[in-house]
């Protein structure tokens, strides 16, 4: 990215949050991978924050591409998917500088990407790995507690959840949730017919990692 473009595209940034902006956006990426997969999630979790949490996210999220300035307006932007993630150069550049400008993004394995994200990911953040957000981070303790950590939604291999995060002088910016399927629990009642505990615990999980994402 061009010096003076990534100037611009951080001056954004900051005058998004400056106005307190509560807007989320869909992440579009490459190589192949469903990255518009569950589309009633978000704007069911976005009604539930809403009405829970007393942000005001526009009720549709937009979509924005990885390599884009556009990203900038976003202070969250959630990025799910089965299969494929390919960045370019110059758009893990574009990611990275949004995440270390103040930007926070939410990845949501719909199980199949976690090999391609990790993957791409080292592009992002060369320097950086993976690490487990424990159960006693300020993401599990907003409104809604949750002492255990993540929660299991959906069952695929029979592992544990985990929420794994990305940090930068002890700010969380970027956060991976596996073994979860969150998404999946905030999709319309109809799609994958969970009880509505197991939705209401999904909503809640997502809603904590809005209200983390806007106020840090």
């Amino acid at each position: 990215m061009h010096y003076l473009t990534k100037i611009w595209a951080i001056l954004t940034l900051f005058m998004t949050i400056s106005v307190a902006s509560q807007q989320i956006g869909v992440l579009k990426y490459g190589g192949g991978g469903d990255w518009y997969s569950n589309p009633t999630a978000l704007p069911n979790l976005i009604q539930f924050c809403n009405s829970n949490i007393d942000t005001k996210i526009d009720a549709k999220p937009e979509t924005v591409e990885v390599g884009s300035p556009s990203i900038f307006q976003y202070p969250f932007l959630h990025m799910t998917g089965h299969g494929n993630v390919f960045f370019s150069d110059e758009e893990a550049e574009n990611l990275r500088t949004y995440l270390m400008s103040g930007g926070f993004l939410h990845v949501d394995d719909n199980y199949g990407m976690e090999e391609y994200f990790r993957r791409e990911l080292k592009k992002v953040f060369p320097d950086k790995d993976l690490e487990e957000v424990g159960s006693d981070h300020a993401v599990f303790k907003q409104k809604f507690p949750f002492p255990e950590g993540l929660p299991k939604i959906h069952e695929h291999d029979g592992k544990r959840p985990q929420a794994l995060g990305i940090f930068h002088q002890g700010r969380l910016l970027l956060l991976f949730t596996l073994e979860s399927d969150l998404g999946d629990g905030w999709e319309d009642p109809s799609v994958h017919n969970d009880p509505q505990d197991v939705r209401e615990k999904a909503l809640q999980m997502g809603a904590n990692i809005v209200s983390y994402a806007f106020k840090t």
